[in-house]
């Protein structure tokens, strides 16, 4: 489409005239490619899982590895993909970075076929995958500056909310997929496990690549460039967004080679976080010309004091949904897995049967979290969701530790995953009620960034969420992780009540 002009989607008559209708266009393209951008940034959950049954030789932490990388690359690629749609435009954005998920997803079709091939080359396509996590960023600035402010929580909340659907779709399709030969000769023989069933692992990566293609094809025909945007020429536009990425995959780099180099504990840690976060800015501030020009201009949110109020919101709803569909499979089998002896529990619930809930319920309700805030202020909405994740946080702290000196701890595990599904419920609904109070907060020109830059922050909760259950597992104290994040949870409380929510707040919104 041609690049739009004179764009205001304020403007009763400019919306009523057509406005309309190409904001609804680019979010029709919009919602699915960012629903399969999750899914290539995720699958590897569900692909190592498999590989492991399938009999490849890796160990159980390479494996788990493999989606520390992925999250480390989706988390960090979210930093410069906040600033893309304003350097090279939302149409050339969202087409370039949905077509190069196509080289994850065929590249780990490829590398799945064969047992031998080296752990290495599935360390690179696992952050490879991380385009995917950061195409959130791009996607969610592109969609807020199409729709007026009286919309903003639904657009978004809709672009995001089916987005992050794509966690559970994934947890659902991938699995389903491997069972019998789709893609013939392309897909190669099938791998044996144990009990000498087929399984073609390739295929829960194959079966992603006619989608994005696609989807690739119609952001580029249907969607539009907006006008303010740096996004010609065309060529010009598509380097920036290649380049931007690889500095972002440097960063990623440097942050997973001390992670893997060495045995740290969690503040150092979170340490390498920053710094891999003030690498790639750093690098960011080198870059020559216009695009450094364009990104100091962009820059100018890190000095206001709301930019950082707003990320610590948004990782409280984001990143404990994100963090919490990555650790949710594990701590079910943690905690209800073993009696208190340490023998099997063969009562113990599948985790794979319910992974997929937290996150489907999630993404649910992230658009009725926007609808909600359009009509009630997003910052009500924020206040009451974080008052459900406390709650909800607590709860599960309290049936954990119940369980764990239960002579059968399956019995407390119903009150266990509907207060956990409470905790998904109401961080879904503060995904969306977050994102909306942004452009209230902040003029049009640095709305676009903040959302980019406070959900790049936030995709950060899929590394710390599990890095601190795993420390409390092995102190055999769980509880103690969900004591911690309800006392964060009142810190993120008492910051909206103060600054957004209250009667005589800074800024009403």
């Amino acid at each position: 489409m041609a690049k739009l002009t004179n764009w205001k989607p304020e403007d009763p008559q400019a919306w009523a005239a057509g406005g309309s209708r190409t904001a609804w266009r680019n979010l029709s393209i919009s919602v699915p490619a960012l629903l399969s951008a999750f899914c290539i940034w995720m699958f590897w959950s569900v692909l190592t899982v498999r590989m492991k049954e399938a009999g490849f030789p890796f160990t159980a932490a390479q494996l788990f590895t493999l989606i520390s990388i992925a999250g480390l690359s989706g988390a960090t690629l979210r930093i410069p993909s906040a600033f893309l749609v304003g350097l090279a435009g939302g149409r050339n954005t969202i087409a370039l970075t949905t077509a190069l998920l196509v080289a994850p997803a065929l590249g780990a079709g490829i590398a799945l076929q064969d047992k031998a091939t080296p752990f290495a080359t599935f360390a690179i396509l696992a952050a490879l995958s991380g385009v995917g996590g950061g195409n959130f960023a791009s996607s969610m600035a592109n969609i807020n500056g199409f729709f007026p402010k009286r919309l903003a929580g639904l657009a978004l909340g809709l672009n995001a909310g089916i987005g992050n659907l794509g966690v559970s779709i994934m947890q659902v399709l991938v699995p389903a997929v491997m069972g019998a030969s789709m893609f013939g000769a392309l897909a190669g023989a099938p791998h044996l496990n144990a009990a000498g069933r087929q399984l073609w692992v390739q295929n829960g990566a194959l079966v992603w690549v006619p989608f994005l293609a696609v989807l690739a094809v119609l952001a580029w025909f249907f969607m539009d460039n907006r006008e303010g945007q740096d996004c010609e020429p065309t060529g010009l536009a598509l380097l920036k967004i290649l380049g931007l990425h690889l500095i972002g995959f440097a960063a990623t780099a440097m942050g997973v080679m001390l992670l893997l180099r060495f045995k740290l504990g969690l503040m150092l840690q979170m340490g390498v976080l920053v710094l891999t976060i003030l690498v790639c800015l750093g690098l960011m501030k080198l870059l020559p010309g216009k695009i450094k020009t364009g990104l100091d201009a962009q820059f100018a949110i890190f000095p206001k004091k709301h930019t950082w109020i707003m990320t610590v919101l948004y990782l409280m709803t984001f990143g404990s949904f994100i963090g919490f569909s990555s650790a949710l499979p594990l701590l079910i089998k943690v905690v209800f897995g073993r009696f208190p002896v340490g023998v099997l529990n063969p009562h113990s619930p599948n985790p794979l049967a319910y992974a997929f809930l937290g996150p489907l319920v999630g993404s649910i309700v992230r658009p009725i979290g926007g609808l909600l805030s359009d009509k009630f202020r997003g910052s009500r909405v924020t206040q009451w969701a974080t008052v459900l994740m406390i709650l909800g946080a607590l709860g599960v702290a309290h049936f954990v530790k119940l369980a764990q000196a239960a002579p059968d701890p399956a019995v407390h595990f119903m009150p266990f995953l509907v207060l956990f599904l409470l905790l998904f419920v109401a961080s879904g609904l503060g995904n969306g009620s977050t994102f909306q109070m942004v452009p209230f907060i902040f003029e049009p020109k640095l709305a676009g960034p903040v959302l980019g830059w406070t959900s790049a922050a936030a995709a950060y909760g899929a590394f710390i969420i599990p890095a601190i259950f795993k420390i409390q597992v092995d102190a055999g104290k769980v509880e103690v992780a969900l004591y911690g994040f309800a006392l964060f949870y009142v810190l993120c409380l008492v910051l909206n009540w103060y600054y957004y929510a209250r009667k005589n707040a800074e800024v009403k919104c």
